[in-house]
This record gives structure tokens, C-alpha cells and sequence, in this order.
């Protein structure tokens, strides 16, 4: 994906090659990513979370509320939007495992509560405008949280914006995603839970607290993302991140995650983001027009489907 965008790059002095083409599609993917392997991991276990998305706007909406409109310290409208997150969930994850209901049911059924609550919050506590922006000269905490999540590094002359620390905030989510898998009991539990439940009951996995500990951590995920966002432009939008739930679960896919769970990895679900990153800048490096974003990602999905369930089926023949 990077050599072909390298090879059709229409910028002038080529860009995508450049500092400025690899901090946007960088940014690019750590915004996919933080969700993508949180995502991942949810999958590897069995279930899926078509509220991800959304949950991105909602905090990020959240954050707006409580800082911009009620004046609320930034670190304490961060920690209110992260115990929000934990909530819907938690809400998520027992519905899904005590009502033995389709996960993609359940989240969907979620993602359509959050979008209209978001929507029409916002229009009703903000006047019928569909953006809250923070009016106020130095919100209490705000420059110390966009420092942290909302600020950039390694500017140069070259790239006076430099590098978003969203892209920090990726290589960490992956690190802590990867360390759970290979590293910890709770990582064993995650690849039971997806790949035999009954059989991974039986043998004294807690699947149903392995699941709803997945699904909050989808959930925390997209709230970091919702507050990296508001810290950035320090204002968020209703219907924000709306449809992305469909890119976390492709990034997942195209990593090796496979649909049916119990297979797949952090490192591949962040490279999947990587992949879509890639994807989405690079269409405007290369002068088309954006709907071709759509038509790579439906060609990468088909692909990686076919590859992963062929692996999967060596895989499988060879244990045999």
C-alpha cells in the first residue's frame, strides 16, 4: 500500500514520501487504531462492537459539554467521559452475555440510542447548534490535557505541526493489546472464549467476565479517542465518528483477526489500521477523488478474508 501510493503520489516535491505524508496517514492510523485493537481483542474473543464508532462522538461530546458549556476542570470531565465509557460497556458486555443475544444485535441496538441521544442532546442543550465549541479564554486544565493528549512532537521547518501524539497513544494501546494476548492468563482467557466456549467453561474460564471486560475496553478505547479529539480542536461535533466502527473491525480483519474469533493479534489489527491509514491518505496524495477510499477498503476486506480463513484452514490441517 505505501509503495503503490509512493509510486502514484500527484503532490508537489512528492509529499507522501516525506515528513508531511508520513504524519498524516500516521495520525491517520493512530485515530483508526486505539479502537482497532481494543476491537481486535473483542473479536479474537467472539463478539463485535458496532457502537465503537459512535462511542468516539459521544465522548467527544461529552468532553464538550462538560468543559465548554458547564465549565467543568478538563482532567475531571476526562475522568467523568472514561467512567461514562465504562458504563456503556459494561451495559454492552452483560446484555450480550446474559441474554445470549447476538453481540452485533446488541451493539447495534446501542449505536442508534447513543447517535439519537447525541444528536438531540446536543441540539437541545446547545441552542440547536450541532457543534459545541469552548468559548471560554483558558478552561481550567485544558493546556495541561492537550499537552497530553491533544499536542504533537518532532516538529521540524519542514513539518511545523509534527507528529500528533494520538500516534504515541497507538504504539501504547498496541503494546498493552500484545502484553495481554501473550503475556497474561486473561490473554489464554480471550482465545478460549472465542474459540470453544463450552469447552473453555469447562476447563474454569470466566468467559462472561472475559467478554464484558472486552467490551469495556472497546469502549475505554473510543473514549481516549473522543478525548484526543476534543483536546485537539477543542470542540466536537454530534454524528462525529459515525460509520467508523466499520473501519476498527476491517483494520481487525485485515490484521488476521478472523470473524469467527479465537485467532488473531494486536500487532495485526494495529498493522490493519496502518493499512486503512494508508488508504485514506493516500487517495489525496494521489489527486482521486475520495470515493476510491471506499472501493481499496472493500478490495483489502475481500482479500483478507480470503487469505485468514485459508491460513486458518492450514493451520488447522496441520495440527491435525
Amino acid at each position: 500500500m505505501f509503495i503503490l501510493f509512493a509510486v502514484t503520489d500527484a503532490s508537489s516535491n512528492h509529499l507522501w514520501l516525506k515528513q508531511t505524508g508520513v504524519a498524516a496517514w500516521t495520525q491517520q492510523a493512530a485515530f483508526f487504531g486505539i479502537v482497532a485493537v481494543p476491537v481486535g481483542l473483542l473479536m479474537i474473543g467472539g463478539e463485535f462492537d458496532l457502537s465503537a464508532g459512535v462511542m468516539t462522538g459521544v465522548t467527544a461530546i461529552v468532553m464538550a459539554l462538560l468543559v465548554g458549556k458547564w465549565h467543568v476542570n478538563t482532567w475531571i470531565a476526562i475522568l467523568i467521559t472514561l467512567a461514562f465509557a465504562t458504563v456503556i460497556g459494561l451495559i454492552n458486555g452483560y446484555i450480550v452475555v446474559l441474554t445470549k443475544l447476538p453481540s452485533f444485535i446488541v451493539t447495534l441496538a446501542t449505536f442508534f440510542v447513543l447517535r439519537g441521544a447525541s444528536t438531540g442532546g446536543v441540539l437541545l442543550l446547545n441552542s440547536g447548534s450541532t457543534q459545541i465549541t469552548v468559548t471560554q479564554a483558558h478552561p481550567p486544565g485544558l493546556s495541561s490535557a492537550k499537552s497530553v493528549f491533544g499536542s504533537s512532537f518532532f516538529s521540524s521547518g519542514s513539518l511545523p505541526s509534527g507528529y500528533s501524539t494520538a500516534i504515541l497513544w497507538f504504539i501504547a494501546v498496541t503494546i498493552v493489546g500484545t502484553w495481554l494476548l501473550s503475556r497474561t492468563t486473561f490473554g489464554n482467557w480471550i482465545f478460549a472464549s472465542g474459540g470453544d466456549q463450552n469447552a473453555a467453561r469447562n476447563t474454569g474460564v470466566p468467559v462472561n467476565r472475559t467478554k464484558v471486560l472486552l467490551f469495556v475496553g472497546t469502549a475505554l478505547a473510543a473514549a481516549l479517542v473522543g478525548i484526543i479529539s476534543f483536546t485537539q480542536a477543542s470542540s466536537a461535533v454530534s454524528e462525529q465518528g459515525v460509520g467508523y466502527e466499520f473501519f476498527y473491525i476491517i483494520a481487525a480483519v485485515v490484521g488476521g483477526c478472523l470473524l469467527t474469533g479465537g485467532y488473531g493479534s494486536a500487532i495485526g489489527a494495529a498493522l490493519g489500521a496502518c493499512i486503512i491509514g494508508m488508504a485514506f491518505e493516500g487517495v489525496i496524495y494521489a489527486g482521486w477523488d475520495s470515493s476510491w477510499d471506499f472501493a481499496f477498503l472493500g478490495v483489502i476486506l475481500f482479500l483478507a478474508v480470503i487469505v485468514n480463513t485459508l491460513i486458518y484452514r492450514r493451520a488447522l490441517k496441520a495440527r491435525r
